[in-house]
């Protein structure tokens, strides 16, 4: 039996989320271990190597003339995966507890908003207006520790989240406006070679070496599996078959997940005044999401 169209989109969304929640974990472990040159070296280099088995396998799907005439934007995407990247990971590193990234992240899709408001002159209604007012008191919310608002640790791993959500988001404009022509095997193995060859060049400047403990190896491996590859892939998917909306929407469910597995490894759970921030920043970019549309459905 086939699947319909958008149920692959929703499945490729869950098997993404799934799989991206372990990546905090594993991430924040080798990290702890070694630094991000030498963590992006190993973690995109196995990468690589999974990107390169699966695409061989997908090499029928593959049309090269209409890949090479998108060179130009695979650059271009590229580029923005090595910025929205390491911020990514710059962000992990500077919280002590990793679940609290997602939560933040959870603003990456009211990023999409805010750039069209800017570039298409698009307008809030009223019911987008009151998202993004709940997203507004859950960063908040989630930001007070021991009496001081916004301490150095929010400070600094905000910000690397922030500049990681609006490079990502317009990433995934130009990944979904082009996923005819550059199918997900492609976008993924494009990215991680831009990564690889980055985090290459960052190793040998540093000059940290290529030695390696084994225990840290062996997250960064199955790490590399689940993120760079599984989550990557999936999430491309998920941009040809549904909304990217529906898929950004789907996606924030992954802040729950991996305050459940950062409970399993690390024993570590966000304080309740964390939690409740971010289910309000949750429900705000569902009512920003879908503001248009529940008024459009009104009338």
């Amino acid at each position: 039996m086939k699947l319909h169209y958008k149920t692959k989109g929703y499945l490729a969304v869950i098997i993404s989320i799934i799989a991206m929640s372990n990546v905090y974990i594993f991430s924040k472990a080798a990290l702890n271990d070694i630094l991000l040159p030498k963590f992006g070296f190993y973690w995109f280099g196995f990468a690589l190597f999974f990107n390169s088995a699966y695409l061989i396998k997908d090499k029928k799907n593959v049309n090269l003339s209409s890949v090479r005439g998108k060179l130009k934007i695979l650059s271009i995407l590229g580029v923005f995966e090595i910025i929205g990247t390491s911020t990514f990971f710059l962000a992990i590193n500077a919280f002590t507890n990793p679940a609290l990234v997602p939560f933040y992240g959870s603003i990456g899709p009211i990023l999409v908003v805010i750039l069209g408001i800017i570039f298409l002159k698009e307008k809030f209604n009223k019911i987008e207006i009151f998202g993004a007012i709940l997203i507004i008191i859950g960063t908040f919310i989630i930001s007070y520790k021991d009496g001081t608002l916004f301490p150095k640790e929010i400070i600094t791993g905000l910000t690397y989240i922030l500049i990681s959500k609006l490079i990502f988001s317009i990433s995934t404009i130009i990944s979904k406006k082009n996923i005819v022509k550059l199918p997900p095997s492609v976008l993924s193995i494009n990215r991680t070679i831009y990564l690889f060859v980055f985090s290459f060049a960052a190793l040998i400047y540093t000059g940290d070496g290529f030695q390696i403990e084994s225990k840290t190896l062996t997250n960064i491996i199955l790490g590399s599996l689940l993120g760079p590859f599984l989550a990557a892939l999936a999430g491309y998917y998920a941009l040809k078959y549904i909304d990217a909306s529906k898929a950004s929407i789907l996606g924030s469910a992954k802040s729950l997940m991996v305050m459940f597995t950062t409970y399993l490894f690390f024993g570590m759970l966000p304080m309740n005044h964390q939690i409740l921030g971010g289910m309000l920043t949750i429900i705000g970019i569902i009512v920003i999401t879908y503001g248009k549309k529940l008024l459009r459905d009104k009338k």
